[in-house]
């Protein structure tokens, strides 16, 4: 059983740890440290500072707390643009999930929940940037995303937070 809650502050080394397994998702990928990953300025940015001000994150936890998953968005300058940057006003998805657990339907939960809490804080959209050999793209197409690029072996995809993934207001 996992659970998803909203991240806090206190993440910020979690996410940092998940932010390696973002970016060495490849099963046999030579592992990183943390330092290393974040010594990539084109890395780094994703997560430096957790949390800025309009930083939204979901952290997956099973029954015992040990984080399995995270998904996070940040928006990024024009002049420091994520890998899938299409606009100031369009925060950048990053997730991911620990390697034993991959499949198990957390990276739905946690892309769903944070479409959901994007929402809530008035984001209309969200991009990402995923490898065309990612079987992620798969879910994120899935969860309304749209390719709006394509560009060394990645796709850049956009979607609605949309009403749809709002929790819905009981009548009065």
């Amino acid at each position: 059983m996992v659970t998803v809650r909203p991240a806090t502050a206190d993440d910020g080394a979690l996410i940092a740890r998940m932010l390696v397994l973002a970016a060495d998702w490849r099963p046999g990928a030579p592992a990183r440290d943390v330092a290393a990953v974040l010594a990539d300025p084109a890395l780094a940015h994703y997560v430096e500072g957790w949390p800025r001000p309009d930083d939204v994150g979901v952290v997956a936890e099973d029954d015992d707390g040990t984080a399995v998953g995270a998904a996070w968005c940040r928006a990024f300058r024009a002049d420091d643009p994520g890998y899938g940057f299409v606009g100031t006003d369009v925060p950048e998805l990053a997730v991911a999930v620990v390697p034993g657990r991959r499949g198990a339907r957390i990276g739905r939960a946690l892309v769903t929940a944070l479409l959901a809490a994007a929402a809530s804080r008035g984001v209309e959209r969200l991009s990402l940037s995923v490898e065309h050999d990612n079987p992620a793209a798969r879910l994120y197409a899935s969860l309304g995303f749209e390719v709006v690029g394509d560009a060394d072996g990645a796709w850049t995809m956009v979607a609605s937070t949309g009403p749809w993934l709002t929790p819905p207001v009981p009548p009065p």
